[in-house]
């Protein structure tokens, strides 16, 4: 396993959560929540920087059957962004089916309800979305996904 801080993406089109792994890459966490539109990009570049993170985990969202539509093409222009401020071989896209629906159940169990489960749910299926890609890479001993350069 690598070390470094990673960070988590999980972009929306109204909120992108933020998650931040710890130096080990062991344990995703949600980090921060934010609105996407202009200086969404220069955010996240400044929270890789802050971080000093080694690498970018993008969601990608594809069908339950693996297809990939018009969100996983938005996701993809979202991350080649990100890569074009940032070296391109350290953003990844990453499978993000049901990391929403995992997050949501997650809060929901642990009591957060309404306006507050809003506020955070994006960074919980950042966190999600991370903690899988750290596990997948400790699996298989390969940087998690695929890389954003060259890819659409």
């Amino acid at each position: 396993m690598r070390q470094g801080v990673r960070i988590g993406v999980d972009a929306g089109s109204v909120r992108i959560g933020v998650a931040r792994s710890d130096p080990g890459g062991i344990l995703a966490s949600p980090l921060e929540t934010v609105r996407a539109g202009k200086g969404d990009i220069d955010r996240i570049v400044q929270i890789v920087a802050e971080n000093d993170a080694i690498e970018v985990i993008v969601g990608l969202p594809t069908s339950l059957s693996g297809r990939e539509g018009p969100a996983a093409a938005t996701a993809r222009r979202f991350a080649e962004k990100i890569a074009q401020r940032l070296d391109p071989e350290t953003v990844r896209l990453f499978d993000e089916r049901l990391t929403t629906v995992t997050a949501e159940s997650g809060l929901r169990d642990k009591g957060v309800r309404g306006q507050a489960r809003r506020k955070v749910v994006d960074q919980a299926a950042a966190a999600v979305l991370l903690q899988a890609a750290l596990e997948a890479e400790r699996l298989t001993g390969r940087p998690p996904g695929e890389t954003v350069q060259g890819d659409s």
